[in-house]
């Protein structure tokens, strides 16, 4: 018979073992978390994730890196995270591109809804149609005007196949009928440089590049793709006002995610520390300041039901726009 003395043992264990397991969560983070952003340093979505790394991480407490993998409109830096340990310490500052992507390219190494475990959004934000501050196109219809009687001749630039430029250049192409060339860059930090070189003629930007280029009078905007005019922007129309059309009423969005697995604590902790980090003000006041809106999830769980949606609304504006990967 096992004395009384092994039971005392074993429940002193026990609590030992569930003490240490208590400590280990409350020291998260221990070391450096890293912040995978999928875009090119300087573009838009790169200096708002490095905006929101020092809020995220004052209010976690600890320290927070921004890593740029920029390469295959984002997959590269989806798989990273995706196949990172789930601990908590490789998070993925995700958008609509991973959604899509996953849509052109099914083998792709990656689920936007199965890999990771979403903590939040963290922004919103529209696209700017825009033009060089030289072109003799003053508004969207003399642009479709120009595309049409010219078909083929017209270019228009984007980061990536399956990026948000690329989506509204696609959608309005299709929506109009027209016929235009798309040239996927390297980044959507180069759609400036194409632009004011001669190599395109257009693009779509998402705001954070867009907006703070029109006011500045680098770039010229002729629409923006969200529902109602940008308070940036009041002289710039919407192309939902103009076409009337549901399918060009178009938003990017970031988000953090986790790798698959991290365990739920760690989750709650950054989902926390993201709410705290985006309500800010002055993390609030730069996002908008550039056309975007700073946003966090109710939950997690209700970002990854978000994230169902959008799978489903952008496959079907793919197959609507006849978007193909490269």
């Amino acid at each position: 018979m096992r004395k009384p003395g092994w039971r005392l043992m074993g429940a002193a264990l026990c609590i030992a073992t569930a003490s240490a397991s208590a400590v280990a969560q409350d020291a998260y983070p221990s070391r450096p978390i890293r912040i995978i952003v999928p875009f090119a340093a300087g573009g838009g979505p790169d200096i708002e994730a490095r905006q929101f790394a020092p809020k995220l991480a004052e209010a976690i407490g600890g320290n927070v890196v921004v890593e740029n993998r920029v390469g295959a409109a984002g997959i590269i830096a989806a798989e990273v995270v995706a196949q990172a340990a789930p601990d908590g310490y490789t998070i993925l500052y995700g958008s609509i591109s991973q959604v899509v992507q996953k849509i052109l390219q099914p083998a792709a190494k990656f689920d936007p809804v199965k890999s990771f475990a979403p903590v939040s959004l963290i922004s919103t934000s529209p696209t700017v149609l825009v033009v060089p501050p030289g072109s003799d196109i003053k508004s969207v219809q003399e642009l479709a005007a120009q595309i049409r009687a010219k078909p083929g001749v017209f270019n228009y630039s984007s980061g990536g196949v399956g990026t948000s430029a690329h989506l509204a250049g696609a959608t309005f192409i299709a929506v109009n009928k027209l016929d235009a060339v798309h040239v996927p860059l390297r980044g959507s930090v180069e759609i400036l440089q194409s632009l004011l070189g001669g190599l395109t003629q257009y693009a779509f930007p998402i705001a954070g590049t867009g907006v703070p280029n029109v006011k500045s009078g680098r770039l010229r905007g002729l629409a923006v793709t969200s529902r109602g005019r940008l308070p940036q922007l009041p002289d710039v129309p919407t192309l939902f006002e103009i076409y009337k059309d549901e399918a060009l009423v178009q938003d990017s969005w970031g988000a953090l995610w986790a790798p698959a697995g991290t365990p739920p604590a760690a989750v709650q902790k950054l989902f926390g520390a993201t709410v705290k980090a985006v309500a800010d003000p002055a993390f609030k006041s730069q996002v908008e300041n550039n056309g975007g809106l700073a946003i966090s999830s109710k939950s997690p769980e209700e970002l990854g039901a978000y994230i169902q949606s959008e799978s489903q609304k952008w496959a079907a504006i793919v197959r609507m726009a006849k978007i193909k990967a490269d």
